[in-house]
């Protein structure tokens, strides 16, 4: 156990035993009778100069509970050090439990039921992180599309090709544990102590592979190339699942199918899944050069060795709409993220070392429910698919529509680029994106744009450029679970992450799957 000072601020620049030292001091303490480690630390660039924000972990002060209540400062807190520690169940299973997809859900999920005995049986429909590269590339350099194995599906699922952000907004404690299994397998060890912690897809890569060797090493299979075809239930129970013609016993199965498994969302309703549809945003990547974002926040600083490249996170709301930056990336690449034939999606990734001449983030607009209607779960799925099919006819194949912000926001066609390049893999063409998207699309991204411009000083680069369509910004389904996590409609599968709508982004979908296993873990015996 231990306690918690949060909110020191000093000069980016200054050491960050400064920061101890006054954590150490707010506790009324000498530093040389206390154990003390910086626990979390940001930089905040908001208040016209550049300071480090940290929080510092204290050990060896007696009775921290009563100690820091006695303290009365907001500012110092006792902090319980939680590890996941399941006690496993008394029911018999009579099968191997069965998780489907290797994504972060998936591969937590997998991850814990391993480690704990219960030799899971993975099965996920794309390839190898290692032959998905090969897949991805071949994409991007000849638009030859695997649609099996592609930036959407294989080992890794979609966040291995998005940088490795690790930010979240949930606070959950099993945060830390990702954070801890993630350095276990090779991951840099400052991911445990930045606020804004990201991994980069190079080396997130090896970091999933690693883990997968772990869940073999355990006991557990893996088997790629194989996709969930059907279930197979009785009086309401799960008693098989079927991949490839296999039909494999099970009594407990992890559905974490990620968000673009939309072939099998249709076919497990059709089997009695219940589904519902959710909101979700589409929008455009729209891409500066990161010296300007830099610039912009960082003022005369801009390039300073101990500052990070430049991200930041924008928003507006406005006649019940919302428009904001999603997923950016630091000196990253727009890349291109298709999962089915003839259609155009886009997306953002980076490397570790975030060095790339662009910084990129979707700029989205969140589209509800109530816009694409269609009497079925599946509106969401249809109005995605219909903008991308629509950016592959306006190119007349897999290069992406783009437009420089000025001509987008004055409703003229662009001409030649600025100082901005596009970074999309197979090429872009110019293309009006107002005629792309539907009216209160482009309206809200024309209003969001204006207002951001006033936020962040990079925005006003009219020869900034949006690339388009982002539609996979999270799942447009949930698959309807009840609070002990189960199917609402087979008992048995327990719907899990980003895809069933229970999750966004990398962290949550982890979190989510080792609550999953921890469900199954808790009831029954390996």
């Amino acid at each position: 156990m231990s306690i918690l000072v949060s909110g020191i601020r000093l000069p980016f620049d200054e050491d960050e035993s400064a920061a101890i030292a006054q954590a150490v001091s707010l506790c009324n303490r000498p530093l040389s009778s206390v154990s003390a480690s910086i626990y979390r630390t940001s930089i905040d660039a908001r208040r016209g100069k550049i300071d480090r924000v940290y929080s510092v972990l204290i050990d060896g002060i007696e009775n921290e509970e009563a100690f820091a209540a006695s303290l009365q400062m907001p500012s110092v807190r006792y902090k319980p050090i939680q590890r996941l520690q399941p006690v496993c169940g008394q029911q018999p299973l009579l099968h191997r439990p069965v998780v489907v997809g290797l994504g972060p859900a998936g591969l937590f999920a997998a991850y814990l039921l391993a480690q704990y005995g219960y030799r899971p049986i993975v099965l996920e429909r794309g390839d190898t992180i290692d032959q998905r590269d090969q897949a991805v590339k071949q994409f991007w350099t000849h638009g030859i599309l695997n649609a099996e194995s592609n930036i959407q599906f294989g080992e890794g699922g979609a966040g291995a090709y998005s940088d490795g952000k690790l930010t979240t907004r949930i606070h959950d404690p099993l945060c830390d544990e990702v954070l801890r299994t993630f350095i276990r397998h090779g991951a840099p060890e400052e991911i445990g102590r930045l606020a804004k912690p990201h991994i980069g897809t190079d080396i997130l890569k090896n970091v999933v592979r690693s883990m997968r060797e772990q869940i073999i090493a355990w006991g557990g299979e893996v088997h790629f190339n194989t996709a969930l075809t059907s279930v197979k239930h009785k009086n309401g129970h799960l008693c098989a699942v079927e991949a490839q013609g296999q039909s494999i016993a099970c009594e407990q199965a992890i559905f974490a199918l990620g968000h673009s498994a939309r072939d099998t969302f249709l076919s497990l309703h059709e089997q009695g899944m219940f589904f519902e549809p959710k909101p979700f945003s589409v929008g455009a990547r729209i891409e500066h050069l990161q010296q300007e974002i830099d610039r912009s926040l960082y003022g005369k600083f801009a390039g300073h060795p101990l500052l990070p490249a430049g991200e930041y996170t924008l928003s507006h709301r406005e006649n019940g709409r919302a428009c904001y930056s999603f997923c950016m990336c630091p000196g990253g690449h727009v890349v291109a993220a298709q999962s089915e034939s003839n259609t155009v999606v886009t997306n953002g990734m980076s490397y570790h070392a975030r060095n790339g001449q662009n910084a990129n983030a979707a700029v989205v607009v969140s589209v509800d429910p109530d816009d694409y209607a269609d009497g079925t779960p599946f509106g969401g799925i249809a109005f995605q698919r219909q903008l991308e099919q629509a950016a592959y006819t306006a190119t007349q194949g897999y290069q992406a529509p783009c437009q420089l912000v000025g001509d987008f926001l004055n409703g003229c066609a662009s001409k030649k680029f600025g100082a901005v390049r596009p970074t999309y893999p197979i090429g872009t063409q110019f293309y009006d994106l107002n005629r792309l998207f539907p009216a209160f699309i482009s309206q809200q991204m024309h209003t969001g744009l204006s207002v951001f411009a006033r936020k962040l000083r990079a925005f006003r680069a009219a020869d900034a450029v949006l690339t388009a369509p982002e539609t996979r910004t999270s799942s447009p389904v949930r698959m309807t679970r009840t609070e002990n996590l189960y199917s609402q409609a087979i008992d048995g599968i327990i719907p899990c992450g980003e895809g069933a709508g229970y999750a966004g982004g990398i962290m949550s979908a982890a979190v989510d799957g080792l609550r999953a296993a921890c469900r199954i873990i808790q009831t029954y015996q390996p």
